[in-house]
Formats: structure tokens, C-alpha cells, sequence
């Protein structure tokens, strides 16, 4: 998993073996194709490192992961679930994610180290409310 993510040059200096309990995996037959993860905060959520692998791509892989993050993040109480991309505007906005300033994110949003330096300030910070 982690190879993927930096393979795609996706933030993965940070990820522990606590960080990954609320990760999900795609697999096909033996490598992982794809991966997500959650940061939960209370209501709140954080959507971080969605990857799918070059192989694995235009097949719903991204789809059915996000939705399989978003049905997490419900059964954990999240109520509003952010992200930072810097590619997938378009891809999170079909899927009824909005752009909003970053000013705007609660300060649990704020301090993870994604938010706070892994990403760049450029990066656009989107939400979802679940509920």
C-alpha cells in the first residue's frame, strides 16, 4: 500500500500502524490496486490517500472505494467528511463533494499533517456532510 501511494506521489510519511486501522484495500488477485483512508475526529472526518493503481483505472475501483469510505465514516457518526486533492476535483465533485476555503475547515481538519504541511497550501480543500 504504501508503495502505491508513493508511487503516485501521494503523502505517506505519516502513516502509522494506528493511521492504518481505518484504511481500505482493493485487492486484485495478488497486489493491492487500490487504497483509502479515514482520519476520524468526532463528527468530523478527514478522506485522505485515495490511490488506484495505473492497471486498476477506469474500472470504478475510485468509485467503490469512496463509497466504501463514505458508508465507514456514517457507521463511525461522521456527520461532514473533508479532503485535500490536488488532481480529483472534478472526480469528488461528481460525487457530491464542494469546493470550500480552507479557512473554513473545523481546527481537527486543521492540524492533521496533511492540512498542517504534507500537502501543498495550493492543494483544494473539499467537503461532504453524510447526514
Amino acid at each position: 500500500m504504501r508503495e502505491l501511494l508513493e508511487t503516485e506521489r501521494l503523502p505517506a510519511s505519516d502513516l502509522d500502524e494506528r493511521a492504518l486501522e481505518r484504511f481500505l484495500i482493493w485487492r486484485d488477485e495478488s497486489r493491492v490496486s487500490g487504497t483509502i483512508g479515514l482520519e476520524l475526529y468526532a463528527e468530523v472526518a478527514f478522506l485522505r490517500s485515495l490511490v488506484v493503481a495505473r492497471h486498476a483505472r477506469g474500472h470504478g475501483v475510485g468509485a467503490a472505494l469512496t463509497q466504501a469510505a463514505e458508508k465507514l465514516a456514517v457507521d463511525c457518526g461522521v456527520r461532514d467528511l473533508y479532503l485535500l486533492t490536488m488532481t480529483a476535483e472534478h472526480f469528488f465533485s461528481a460525487r457530491g463533494y464542494r469546493k470550500i476555503d480552507r479557512a473554513q475547515a473545523p481546527q481537527s481538519i486543521q492540524g492533521t499533517s496533511q492540512f498542517s504541511g504534507l500537502c501543498p497550501s495550493s492543494a483544494v480543500l473539499m467537503m461532504k456532510q453524510l447526514r
